[in-house]
Formats: structure tokens, C-alpha cells, sequence
């Protein structure tokens, strides 16, 4: 049976997107405390589908999926421009498909201006009011107010109005950039997106025997369960390894290992498969924040997604991705694979010479690559030590060189060399655990 908290949960996500929710309201409608239905709604807030919004109250949102991540709220963006709410507040959890800025006659701003529309514009009111009509969002730039006329428009259609002092190129340029992050967010692939849900997860409980072990790993063809307790909290692990020896009438309880490592649905993929490779676990159990059973993933899921996510066609790029994206493979008079990389403006520190975190991220991919030419498969740093011996300015072209000292069926070796101009620049000495596909 669900708890009072978990009930209140599911109550307001049963709401309707735009409703009002109050604590009072909550605790009288489902017959809890109000510290109960405080708790609950600051939890609601935490998980993206309630909105605490200034002088409106908590409202009810729409929680936003992975496809949809890369749109702002329009509360959203009066954070990031400094905003000031003239009007239209109940319509701050609406999200915007897309801005525009009205630099150009009347007429023209509004082919441009629809539903769902942030319009950028300085202190035209009749646009204001146009774009109001239209059903969009109006961002007013250079610290202009408007009629009141138009603010108890933006009232009436909950549409927000926002003054901000920034001038227009600069809110564009900072509402732009919050997207391309919100881009990049959305590519980080996490354990929700693979995981065998609760539905399709076999699983045994404390009180089931070792026979009952037997039976499902004969029926599902795999030798790894979580164990839960009454509650549906995982308390333990058990595999093949663990039921060697032990009769049959024996209690999971009795032979689990306890205290099983588990990841959480926001955990990144890449986070889960270190964890896999350095404790050599083949089974990750997904839990919720009250450790219950949420699914499974396993080593297999992981390498899936991983090669995946390689694929992708990268659509906000990181810095890691600007600076591999600038290697050039090429090969020297010996004939062995040397890297080129131009020292870009956006790879510098405030001082103009290459940055300790692009160097390292140059020296990890050459060496990953020498690696994968000897051994296919996925890879995971476990050690790299760098020692930088001169600084390299901006538009320099470097030279890495890669050697690999040592491959086995687990573990490689790498040392990296970087040159410029012929002269040495830097070294490092790499540790990677492999992982045959």
C-alpha cells in the first residue's frame, strides 16, 4: 500500500497543468498534516512538474520529457535575462517553441509572431499588444515599461510580459546560449532511457529459497537477481557465484550479498559503466530516492547505449567535442600515426596559452585511439599522470604522438607525447580498463 507521501505525489500529478496547489488546500482535500503535504509539494518541485512562482503561488507544470528539454519556460527566462514581471504571471510555467526579435516594421514582426513565441522588442507598444493577441510572450529590452492597458491584457491571456535592461543582441545571445546547454543535457544519455523497467524485471524476495533461484535462472537464462524486501526496498544482490554449495532450502536472505551497489534514473550511462568495469558487476539495480526497485540495467544495456551514443550526430557541442572534432590523423616519414590539433581560441585560458583541460582531453583521446587500433571495444580511464613542460599559445599547430607500451585482456598502456614546432610540450602516461564488445 502507498504511503500518505506518495499518495499526495500522485494527486498532484494528476492535476491538471496551470492549476493552483496550496499546502492548506492539499492537507484538507487528502486529510494529512501540512508539514506531510509541505514535504510532498517540495519534492513535486524537485522532480520539474510544480512551480513555485512569485506572487502567483505553486503551480501545477509540465514536466518537461527528454525530447522536449531544449525549451525554456518562460519563468526560465526571466532568470537568465534579470527579468522584471510586468504582467501575465500565471503564464510563466508555458514553455516557448521559439523567440523573435522585432527589429523590422510592424506588419512584418507579426508573419513571424505566433502562439507559443517569445517576441524580443524595446518600447513599441502597439507590438506588445499585437504580440499579446497573437498568443505569444513579450521580452521588452532597455529597461522600457508598457501601458497598463497591455499589462492587464498580458493578465487576462496569462501570458507573461517581461522588461529586462539588457539590450536586444544581448538577450537573444543569452536566451540562445541557454538552449545550446539545454541541448547538450539532452544528449547525455542516463539510466531512465535503458533501464529494464520494474514490469519486466525478475526479482526475488528475502523469505524465497535457493530453489526458487534455480528456477528462474533456468527459466530466464541469467544467474543475476536483485532481493527486495516487503517494502520493494532492494536489499541485496544474489548470482551464481553466491548459491555454489548452498542446499537448496537455504533463504536468499541468508546467502545475498548486501548492500549492493545501485544508480538512481538520472544517473548518466557513462557514470553506471564505470561503476560496472571497476567493481565487475554484470547487474545495476535502479532505485528511487526511498531505495525501492525501479528496474535493472546490465553490462550489455550499457555497451548498447555507449556505442550509441558515438553515432549520434552531436547537436550542441561541448569543448571535448570541439576539440576532438579538430583532430587530423596523419602519418610521419616512419610511418607510424601522429595527430595534428590547431590551438583554437575557444581550447585557451583567460591568459591565451592552451588550457590544462583541453591538454588533457587532447592527450586522453590520441591515446584512446592508439589504443582501439590494437584492441576494439569500449574503454575507461583508470589513471592518466601529465607532466606539462611549456605553455602553447593560441593558433599554434601540435603534434601528438601516441605509443602504446602495453595491451592485455583487461588492462593497456599508453605514453603520449606533444610537440610543437618539433619541441616537446608535454607528456603523459595513460591507464585504461578495456571492455570487449
Amino acid at each position: 500500500m502507498s504511503t500518505k507521501h506518495e499518495q499526495i505525489l500522485q494527486y498532484i500529478d494528476d492535476l491538471e497543468v496551470g492549476y493552483k496547489i496550496s499546502v492548506r488546500q492539499i492537507a484538507k482535500d487528502l486529510n494529512v498534516s501540512e508539514g506531510t503535504a509541505y514535504r510532498a509539494i517540495k519534492e513535486a518541485e524537485n522532480k520539474g512538474y510544480v512551480s513555485s512562482i512569485e506572487r502567483v503561488g505553486t503551480i501545477r507544470i509540465e514536466k518537461k520529457k527528454k525530447e522536449n528539454i531544449e525549451k525554456l519556460t518562460f519563468s526560465e527566462v526571466v532568470n537568465i535575462v534579470d527579468g522584471t514581471v510586468l504582467g501575465g504571471r500565471e503564464g510563466l510555467h508555458k514553455t516557448l517553441n521559439k523567440f523573435v526579435i522585432g527589429a523590422m516594421k510592424l506588419e512584418a514582426m507579426m508573419k513571424y509572431t505566433g502562439a507559443g513565441n517569445l517576441l524580443i522588442v524595446g518600447n513599441r507598444t502597439n507590438a506588445h499588444q499585437l504580440a499579446l493577441e497573437a498568443g505569444a510572450a513579450v521580452l521588452i529590452t532597455g529597461g522600457f515599461d508598457t501601458d497598463e492597458m497591455v499589462k492587464n491584457l498580458a493578465d487576462e491571456l496569462k501570458l507573461p510580459i517581461i522588461s529586462t535592461s539588457y539590450d536586444t543582441f544581448t538577450v537573444a545571445t543569452m536566451i540562445n546560449r541557454a538552449i545550446y546547454d539545454q541541448l547538450i543535457k539532452k544528449e547525455i544519455v542516463v539510466v531512465e532511457d535503458i533501464l529494464t523497467p520494474i514490469e519486466d524485471t525478475v526479482y526475488l524476495r528475502m523469505n524465497d529459497s535457493v530453489e526458487m533461484w534455480y528456477e528462474l535462472s533456468g527459466e530466464k537464462k541469467h544467474s543475476r537477481f536483485p532481493v527486495v524486501d516487503a517494502s520493494f526496498k532492494v536489499q541485496g544482490m544474489v548470482t551464481g557465484k553466491d548459491v555454489l554449495g548452498s542446499d537448496r532450502s537455504t533463504l536468499i536472505e541468508r546467502i545475498m550479498t548486501k548492500n549492493p551497489i545501485t544508480v538512481n534514473e538520472k544517473t548518466s550511462v557513462a557514470a553506471s559503466a564505470h561503476m560496472m568495469i571497476w567493481e565487475g558487476i554484470e547487474v545495476l539495480p535502479v532505485v528511487d530516492e526511498y531505495h525501492k526497485l525501479k528496474g535493472i540495467i546490465s553490462r550489455q544495456d550499457v555497451l548498447k547505449a555507449l556505442q550509441m551514443i558515438q553515432r549520434q550526430p552531436q547537436v550542441g557541442q561541448t569543448i571535448d567535442d570541439i576539440v576532438i572534432s579538430g583532430f587530423i590523423e596523419v602519418e610521419d616519414q616512419k610511418g607510424e600515426e601522429v595527430y595534428q590539433c590547431e590551438v583554437t581560441p575557444q581550447m585557451t585560458n583567460h591568459i591565451g596559452n592552451i588550457s590544462y583541460g583541453v591538454f588533457t582531453t587532447i592527450v586522453t583521446e590520441a591515446g584512446s585511439r592508439a589504443l582501439r587500433s590494437y584492441k576494439k571495444g569500449e574503454l575507461v580511464v583508470e589513471n592518466i599522470t601529465i607532466y606539462f613542460i611549456r605553455p602553447v599559445q593560441i593558433d599554434s599547430l601540435i603534434e601528438v604522438r601516441p605509443k602504446v607500451l602495453e595491451v592485455g585482456r583487461k588492462f593497456g598502456k599508453v605514453d603520449v607525447s606533444v610537440f610543437n614546432e618539433g619541441v616537446i610540450v608535454g607528456k603523459a602516461m595513460m591507464m585504461v580498463q578495456l571492455i570487449d564488445r
